[in-house]
């Protein structure tokens, strides 16, 4: 833990932004959870503990799956220390209650301890349940976490359950956007009775409503929760020192390669220049976790703008204008810092004296091959579900202007200001370390920039919508133009920047 404050003075503030704001949720938690301490609804507390509580402890669970986190402290680790296995797994789950989450859930069960400190008796068992809650999530945490190490122990399916993780919080998102705009004074109290009146005796729930049933006057129902709370981590505790074993005596697997026949892509692509850029970089999209996990969340980007929207009452005949042009955005952007995922193997076309041209027009091309069918079959199938074919045009348009565009400003700001990615061969989730980063002022501009110069042709579109559907085709005129002279642009201008700064780009490869 304390290397993380043994960095250069620029990523020490970021970690100590990072913990601020934790420790003020934290806090606010606190002193929330205080304050209930007068409140006199001790039912609806007691529900609303319980569920919030069920799901602190399924994230614990979950969270470490669904991201692949690498486990620091792996048992295998100490496998040629011959340490016994009850002391090792003693020690490792102890050692699971210095990590972040649990110093932080500390603080928060001591808020709930204050909440239910309302007699002798009352407060005696929310330490208790407070104690069990806190064993729980640590050991299951680590157990997450070990039987990820036995399931997942290559890469890439860490890789794909951080994807599905992802894609878990997307599909979460409007369900919890729904549940916070329903009806809470008609139908929110009964939910949340019948709730946790369910989870309060599941492992997820029985420690965290043992305090509040007993404060209701319950003692049967909390005596018993107590006990189920117990018998939770008993087994949990058995189930660590099972794993803590079995990955003792389990080496890391060792990933199976395939032979591999032809040259792949470089075979099918014509063999000049730009066409060995374009093999390597469809080469890279296929197999390199850093680009497909990007390409795979493209198109869970409408899923999150248009649900909202739809449970806000947003009518779904102008909902379906939204995806396309918002995976436009997000596809052109997608290679706004190519040339930094080369890493130093950039001494190749440094070295080889690559004209920045051919260099620009190659990497281009995996993303056109995906980006035009996507306009033409998506445009044709928004229009469809809205029901005006007049609006095709300018659909083409703006789509083609912001994919465009965006490819422009990508073309440039990839050779002129690369900044630090995650190295070949990590996970795409990783932080990089570096001394120096322009990547926010970057992304801004290359988010942007697209959106920007794409307003004439939204303006016809608009036009076309509230107007004169004449407008459609300017729309169309105004789209394809802009965005062929700022990918022209940008080709050009980042083809200069390429063969100046090749030095300085295989410097700045060296030094992430």
């Amino acid at each position: 833990m304390s290397n993380l404050f043994r960095r250069n003075p620029g990523q020490i503030a970021g970690v100590v932004a990072g913990l601020l704001y934790a420790l003020a949720v934290v806090v606010a938690l606190l002193v929330s959870l205080v304050g209930l301490r007068f409140v006199g609804e001790l039912t609806v507390i007691r529900d609303a503990s319980t569920v919030a509580g069920s799901i602190v402890v399924l994230g614990f669970v979950l969270l470490p799956l669904a991201f692949g986190a690498e486990d620091g402290m792996d048992p295998r680790k100490f496998a040629l220390l011959g340490l016994p296995n009850r002391q090792l797994s003693l020690g490792l789950g102890l050692a699971g209650l210095l990590g972040l989450p649990s110093l932080a859930l500390t603080l928060v069960l001591l808020g709930t301890v204050v909440t239910w400190s309302r007699g002798f008796l009352e407060t005696l068992l929310a330490i208790v349940a407070a104690a069990l809650v806190l064993a729980t999530c640590v050991l299951v945490s680590r157990l997450s976490m070990g039987m990820g190490a036995l399931v997942l122990s290559t890469r890439r399916s860490r890789e794909f359950t951080g994807v599905g993780g992802l894609v878990l919080l997307v599909i979460i998102a409007p369900v919890v956007l729904l549940v916070v705009n329903s009806n809470w004074v008609w139908s929110g109290r009964s939910l949340l009775g019948d709730l946790s009146a369910i989870l309060g005796w599941t492992p997820l729930g029985a420690a965290w409503s043992v305090p509040g049933d007993a404060s209701t006057g319950l003692w049967g129902a909390a005596a018993l929760k107590l006990l189920v709370a117990a018998a939770t981590v008993g087994i949990l505790w058995l189930a660590w020192q099972a794993v803590v074993a079995r990955l003792i005596l389990t080496p890391g697997r060792e990933v199976l390669t395939r032979p591999n026949t032809g040259l792949g892509w470089f075979d099918r692509l014509p063999h000049n220049p730009i066409g060995a850029i374009a093999a390597r970089s469809l080469t890279y999209w296929a197999r390199d976790s850093r680009y497909w996990v990007s390409f795979l969340m493209i198109p869970v980007v409408p899923i999150i703008a248009v649900l909202p929207l739809a449970i806000a009452g947003v009518p779904l005949q102008w909902l379906a204008l939204l995806p396309v042009p918002l995976m436009c955005v997000f596809l052109g952007w997608t290679i706004h810092n190519d040339v930094a995922y080369d890493s130093t193997a950039i001494w190749l076309h440094v070295s080889s004296g690559m004209r920045g041209f051919a260099d620009r027009i190659g990497r281009l091309l995996p993303t056109l091959s995906v980006g035009i069918p996507l306009i033409g079959l998506g445009s044709a199938l928004s229009i469809y579900l809205y029901d005006d074919w007049a609006v095709l045009p300018s659909m083409l348009g703006v789509s083609t202007c912001i994919f465009l565009c965006g490819l422009g400003f990508a073309s440039f700001t990839s050779a002129r200001f690369p900044y630090p990615v995650a190295k070949p061969g990590d996970s795409p989730f990783a932080q990089p370390q570096a001394s120096e980063s322009s990547s926010p002022l970057t992304q801004s501009l290359t988010f942007l920039g697209p959106i920007v110069l794409a307003l004439p042709a939204f303006a016809g579109a608009y036009l076309g919508l509230t107007s004169d559907p004449k407008w459609h085709v300017t729309a169309l005129v105004w789209g394809v133009g802009i965005g062929l002279v700022v990918v022209i642009t940008g080709v050009w201008a980042g083809g200069r920047a390429f063969e100046r700064r090749g030095p300085d780009m295989l410097a700045a490869a060296q030094r992430a």
